[in-house]
């Protein structure tokens, strides 16, 4: 195989690992507000936000470590064993208990921060300027198939349940870890990848540790101080901290407590998780693998993507009730603007997906780009401010009724729009500057 098919499938087994993981987990995360409050148990005492939010918040302070950790063991093991713990987590629920379901998160939030900053390590040693945008888009595909495959799963295993039995709820935890366990073996599939002129003897050798100097940013001397090396400015990585735990939690626990949904609304959670998998294997697709040959840049997509989640936010805002984020198990029976409409709901979700395809698949490109040759720092900042923004919103969505959650969504996204523009302007910069160095 030559080397760029060598690589090409690299990322193919890459995003594929990340989509059995991540059909447990973020299921996991679309669901686990909801079981926690169908607990038949008065001895679980936990709250699936703030359980995000501490997984958030221990993932952002251990970015400052992930570079050193995925220097030491490589990426590959990086992977695998942060895998493992995001299995251990998602096997918790089969028999909770609050102590180990906090000390799951803790786990969890440095198991992130490793297993993301060994991510875009693969993803860069396996791409060059040319293949960034192709490369970040199919992981990004891939990836978001989870969506799609984890909630068509809860949709059948849940449809017409009202309550949520303990029964239910192991059935389909056992299932999920078992999931999860299938993507961190995946990940000794991953071959290192070699020049042109490497021999065949090394196309096979596993991509255990690091690569040399010209290929790998990550290299043995790498420390914590490193991270300070990327100096573009942080904001643009904000508002997809944000969005993850819209998606992620809180709009599929608001369709489920929405009463004027009827009985299905339990297994509505699936069907919008779906529609928001949908949004970004579409996004993923069309933004990340054909910019290239119709020539969008950057800025068109981010834009796009933040007209997107405008309309997305209006709509929920007319279409689901206030309450919705903090109502009990029973749900409620409070209307927004507008009659609820499930379709409407659904139609949200498909924006909030492909809006948020349309940042995060730009904001891989261009980090691939600045910071080709120290991209685990850059990517460990990165997931740093995602991390810091998503443990926030977890915490204060215990708290805020949805409408103030919607109005900090847009003046998030807004700023992080405007200087997602200042960001690309200094790529454009480089790009240039390269180009009249090479003459």
């Amino acid at each position: 195989m030559s080397p760029e098919g060598k690589k090409l499938l690299n990322i193919i087994i890459l995003g594929f690992g990340f989509m059995f993981m991540f059909t447990a987990f973020q299921t996991c995360g679309n669901i686990e507000q909801t079981v926690i409050k169908s607990f038949n148990s008065t001895e679980f005492h936990g709250s699936g936000y703030t359980s995000m939010a501490i997984i958030y918040g221990v993932f952002s302070a251990s970015n400052l470590i992930a570079p050193s950790v995925v220097a030491v063991i490589g990426p590959q093991l990086s992977m695998f064993f942060s895998g493992l713990l995001y299995s251990l987590y998602i096997a918790m629920f089969i028999y909770p208990y609050t102590w180990s379901f906090y000390t799951a998160s803790v786990l969890v939030g440095i198991a992130a921060a490793v297993l993301w900053t060994a991510q875009g390590n693969v993803l860069t040693i396996n791409s060059t300027d040319s293949t960034i945008g192709r490369n970040s888009g199919i992981f990004w595909a891939l990836l978001q198939f989870s969506l799609f495959f984890g909630n068509l799963y809860i949709y059948c295993a849940w449809h017409g349940h009202v309550h949520i039995t303990d029964q239910d709820r192991r059935t389909v935890f056992i299932s999920l870890t078992v999931i999860s366990l299938v993507g961190c073996f995946l990940f000794f599939l991953l071959r290192k990848p070699d020049s042109e002129s490497s021999s065949s003897a090394e196309a096979t050798e596993p991509l255990l540790q690091e690569e040399s100097c010209d290929n790998a940013p990550v290299s043995a001397h790498l420390n914590t101080t490193d991270t300070e090396a990327p100096r573009t400015d942080p904001m643009p990585a904000a508002p997809s901290g944000l969005e993850l735990t819209f998606y992620s939690g809180v709009y599929g626990t608001c369709i489920g407590a929405m009463m004027s949904f009827g009985q299905d609304a339990k297994s509505l959670i699936g069907i919008s998780g779906i529609c928001i998998g949908v949004g970004e294997i579409l996004g993923g697709s069309v933004f990340g693998i054909l910019n290239k040959r119709i020539g969008f840049g950057r800025n068109p997509i981010v834009l796009l993507g933040f007209i997107t989640h405008i309309i997305a936010f209006y709509l929920i805002f007319l279409n689901i009730a206030s309450d919705a984020p903090l109502a009990p198990e029973e749900g409620t029976d409070l209307e927004a603007f507008i009659t609820p409409s499930v379709g409407v709901a659904l139609f949200c979700s498909f924006l909030l997906g492909l809006g948020d395809s349309c940042f995060n698949t730009q904001l891989l490109s261009i980090i691939g780009f600045m910071f080709h040759d120290n991209s685990a720092p850059a990517f460990a900042v990165f997931k740093f401010i995602q991390s810091i923004m998503a443990a926030l919103a977890f915490y204060y969505s215990n708290y805020l009724l949805l409408h103030w959650q919607l109005l900090i969504l847009v003046l998030v996204g807004f700023l992080g729009t405007i200087t997602f523009f200042k960001v690309e302007h200094m790529a454009n910069s480089i790009r240039r500057q390269s180009d009249y160095d090479s003459i």
